[in-house]
């Protein structure tokens, strides 16, 4: 009778522990997935990556002149080049501040991400989803400008990624760019998409692609000598557990994403590219 009564506890416990060890699974599976990408930009676009807290980032860009912008600049090496140099700290898993300063018009740029969702390995959250804005500054000298809200500008972006597979990741990010002060007949704001993807071809390379449209409505039904044209960018991405190596061609030399989503006026496919290239490197503390 008593081995009767043990085998009835035992079958009892069984589904218990079965349950125990589907939650415990259940609990693995849902862990967030690995960041969709491996640099905190995409070429010109931000991307889901958030360093882990009290991660310091440093960051360079460098765009060259344009390829065949003269007769004596070594496909733009000698050219005017455009150069960023930036740092963002993780005061949390899920927040970077940041501070960078660009040499065309001197900009400087205070910009924050917020990870707003997490992607999950179950699927049950299918997408990051992280929100990046900018406050920049035209430091030029104060002969430029009427006012000294013509100095300012902004940037927001909704961040919308998913990492397919380990060598396949994806992103659309709609945005918004706010000058204070623009030219004659050209529009304060534009809203544009980005559309990035990122494809592994070995453990540390991998080929990247950005392509950015403004939208912009005509004025008076007519084009504007001023309407942006669209971005694109073609590179390749080396990376180690600390640093990031990006080198492309592109057709924005801005580096800031308000300037090249409003300024912008090389055309890719016509032959307006430039030479540049991207350096992160991340310090834990």
């Amino acid at each position: 009778m008593k081995k009767l009564n043990l085998i009835y506890v035992f079958l009892l416990l069984i589904p218990l522990g079965l349950r125990s060890q589907e939650t415990a699974k259940d609990s693995v599976v849902d862990k967030p997935e690995r960041a969709a990408f491996e640099s905190s930009y995409i070429v010109d676009t931000p991307t889901d990556v958030l360093p882990i807290k009290n991660t310091l980032e440093i960051q360079m860009g460098h765009r060259f002149g344009l390829v065949d912008g003269g007769t004596n600049d070594l496909i733009g090496f000698w050219a005017p080049s455009n150069i960023r140099i930036g740092f963002t700290y993780s005061f949390h898993e899920r927040l970077t501040i940041g501070y960078g300063t660009t040499k065309f018009d001197r900009l400087q740029d205070f910009n924050w991400k917020v990870g707003i969702l997490r992607q999950t390995r179950s699927g049950k959250i299918p997408v990051n989803v992280s929100y990046f804005g900018n406050f920049t500054i035209n430091a030029r000298g104060a002969e430029n400008f009427l006012l000294e809200q013509h100095r300012y500008s902004n940037f927001h972006q909704l961040i919308i990624s998913r990492r397919f597979n380990p060598n396949l990741s994806l992103l659309v990010a709609p945005s918004v760019s706010h000058y204070n002060y623009v030219p004659q007949r050209m529009r304060n704001d534009v809203v544009a998409l980005s559309l990035g993807g990122r494809y592994k071809v070995s453990p540390q390379t991998a080929i990247l692609v950005d392509y950015t449209h403004p939208f912009v409505h005509h004025l008076d039904g007519e084009d504007l000598d001023m309407d942006p044209e669209d971005g694109f960018s073609l590179g390749v991405e080396f990376r180690t557990s600390s640093h990031a190596f990006q080198l492309f061609i592109s057709s924005y030399q801005g580096i800031v994403p308000q300037k090249n989503i409003m300024f912008n006026q090389n055309n890719f496919f016509d032959g307006d590219f430039l030479i540049g290239f991207n350096i992160t490197r991340l310090y834990n503390f």
